[in-house]
């Protein structure tokens, strides 16, 4: 574990240090279940942006996206025309890669496929965890898994629904993010306080 130096009091995660974009990430956001099908979809793009890429990078790009794709409105998203992703592609504050903005297009319209068939896309993503958040009591990142069988059923459902740039490692990250898995070090103080906040 580290510890930041201006905050001796909390130990934290080690991976998360670095800048304090990542920390603010670590001590707000990462592993605190989401139920908001609007940020749902900013992981997913986010997420499917960092594909090869380390997430601080993302992170770093994370508002760039933010007025890229309309404040993550996947409606808006969904109907973005092809000479939008042409100027995407002049876009410096994103990833510049035309594979993944498509993605992200693709992805929004099947996002509402599955709002429409389950009521929304928290309902369809809690299912794969029965509801509850896998808490893996890690004491080490040495043992958090890359992927995990749940990653792998729900990363093939969406590849079988339209869904890119979206497999199970991803997939487990965004699972991560979103607190149906809480991947947080025992150590670390944002552990029990996420763990609380488990349903």
């Amino acid at each position: 574990m580290s510890i930041l130096p201006h905050d001796p009091n909390k130990i934290r995660c080690p991976w998360c240090m670095g800048f304090e974009q990542y920390v603010k990430y670590h001590d707000e956001e990462w592993g605190v279940p989401v139920f908001d099908d609007k940020v749902h979809f900013e992981f997913l793009i986010l997420e499917s942006a960092q594909a090869g890429l380390s997430w601080a990078t993302i992170l770093k790009k994370r508002e760039g996206y933010r007025k890229a794709f309309a404040d993550f409105d996947y409606k808006i998203v969904a109907d973005m025309p092809e000479s939008y992703v042409t100027e995407l592609l002049q876009d410096p504050s994103i990833i510049r890669n035309k594979l993944k903005i498509e993605a992200a297009i693709n992805n929004a319209k099947q996002f509402m496929e599955i709002q429409s068939e389950f009521g929304s896309f928290s309902n369809y993503i809690w299912d794969f965890v029965d509801g509850k958040v896998i808490d893996r009591q890690l004491d080490s990142l040495q043992n958090a898994p890359a992927t995990t069988a749940e990653s792998d059923k729900l990363s093939k459902d969406l590849k079988k629904r339209g869904f890119k740039f979206l497999g199970s490692t991803t997939i487990y990250a965004h699972m991560q993010a979103t607190g149906l898995v809480n991947d947080h070090l025992v150590d670390c103080f944002r552990y029990e306080e996420v763990r609380r906040l488990a349903i």
